[in-house]
């Protein structure tokens, strides 16, 4: 295909979805396209779904309409989680020419044959049960920090969850391709690697076609160790009961691993965790942060919390509360509970009230700043290292230390991308640590 083919990118979601997001980029590129910014008029889009909440999926109509008005020529595609969920429901959508499913997207242009638009968008996505294969992905250059795809699927059955269903059983990477992806990623002058999956602490499942552990996430965790030239790896959200003791002492001794963890809690409730048929309760829960507390007293730790889920009366929510709120953590991701179809949880009943699911979101929001600030006061006055990113947003840049703390500087492009010793000095009116300069 000739040069002057272009497209671009729209990514909704996590992490994973950013790293196949980027793979799939490379591979238009390798094929003679040129990548433009969604903003632009491109001859194609591809738009990254999600299926966690409903916003995502209203987002798409939306992103789709822009896509439009950016060329009304142009070859629109769904790709991801929710064009496996509900293909047939995308490919009505306005001016979509071709859904592709969980295991089509990544051979996305062997499906292009022409760029004229569809009357009836084409659709190829097979069952989820035949999504058994891996694919490798990471993201490079889009963003400072590299997003590492080293696992996918889920085999847990959480009760409001669609994940499975989207993305099949959990499988993983070899360890071989992921050192691999590791290494190019740092030739490439990347500094931070975040590893991410669907289930990373189940790693090594699948790992060779099976459903045998050939390694686990503390393998990962040793050998990504050594990656010569890699300056920091981030765990990226990982279930506390595959947050095993090993992995937290090996990273309260790493010189590269970051003292950062994102662990999943989604209810302080052993009632509606057990209902949630979450795998591990809240006893277990504060042992990890305990423990990660008590090895690295600086760690920032950030925890996923679901509101309104059914049968969250208002004893069980102020139990998630007042839970949280004793609990020595850094901040929330607050999910408002949303029915999603074909999962048990939208077949209970005991439905919480919208406003009711706004307001108890609102209230742990609220914490959640709370214990931001908190956490970045006790930051002050100590030694950190930075990161610093590449936007420039209205004459300042930002970066990040080690444990997460968010600090920003006036515009600077020579420090893209570069690490800097900084002592945290005070918080500014956005919530954001100022510095002094070391090196």
């Amino acid at each position: 295909m000739s040069i002057t083919n272009t497209v671009a990118f729209y990514t909704l979601g996590c992490k994973l979805n950013f790293s196949e997001t980027s793979t799939i980029a490379r591979t238009f590129e390798s094929k003679g396209f040129q990548r433009l910014g969604f903003d632009e008029a491109a001859d194609i889009y591809v738009i990254n779904t999600c299926s966690v909440t409903d916003n995502a999926d209203k987002r798409f109509k939306n992103i789709v309409r822009t896509a439009y008005k950016n060329n009304p020529k142009a070859f629109i595609i769904a790709i991801g989680c929710y064009a496996q969920l509900k293909p047939e429901e995308l490919a009505r959508v306005d001016n979509v020419d071709l859904v592709l499913g969980a295991n089509e997207k990544f051979k996305i242009t062997d499906y292009i044959h022409s760029l004229q638009k569809n009357e009836i968008a084409a659709v190829h996505s097979c069952a989820i049960e035949e999504v058994d294969s891996y694919n490798s992905a990471y993201s490079i250059g889009d963003r400072t920090r590299a997003f590492l795809k080293v696992q996918d699927g889920c085999d847990y059955k959480c009760t409001y969850c669609t994940i499975p269903m989207a993305r099949g059983i959990s499988r993983s990477d070899t360890l071989e391709n992921i050192l691999a992806n590791a290494k190019e990623i740092v030739a490439r002058g990347v500094k931070e690697i975040v590893i991410t999956g669907v289930n990373i602490g189940d790693y090594g499942k699948g790992e060779l076609g099976d459903k045998n552990h050939q390694h686990t996430f503390y393998d990962l965790v040793v050998n990504l160790e050594n990656i010569e030239g890699l300056e920091r790896v981030r765990i990226s959200s990982i279930e506390p009961n595959l947050l095993k003791n090993n992995t937290i002492e090996f990273v309260a001794n790493s010189k590269r691993f970051v003292p950062h963890f994102h662990i999943p809690l989604q209810s302080g409730s052993n009632t509606l965790l057990k209902s949630m048929k979450r795998r591990y309760t809240r006893e277990l829960y504060t042992d990890r942060v305990t423990k990660i507390k008590t090895l690295l007293p600086d760690a920032c730790i950030g925890v996923d919390v679901i509101v309104g889920y059914p049968g969250e009366t208002d004893e069980l929510f102020l139990e998630t509360y007042n839970y949280l709120n004793t609990l020595d953590i850094s901040y929330l991701h607050v999910f408002t509970y949303s029915e999603r179809p074909n999962t048990e949880a939208d077949k209970m009943k005991d439905s919480v009230t919208m406003p009711i699911r706004h307001k108890r979101s609102k209230m742990l929001r609220g914490l959640s700043v709370k214990k931001r600030r908190a956490f970045y006061e006790s930051q002050l006055g100590k030694e950190k290292s930075v990161l610093f990113e590449s936007e420039n947003k209205e004459g300042f840049m930002y970066g990040f230390t080690e444990n997460y703390v968010k600090v920003k500087t006036p515009f600077n492009p020579n420090l893209i991308n570069t690490l800097h010793t900084v002592i945290l000095t005070k918080i500014d009116e956005d919530g954001v640590v100022l510095f002094n300069w070391m090196t």
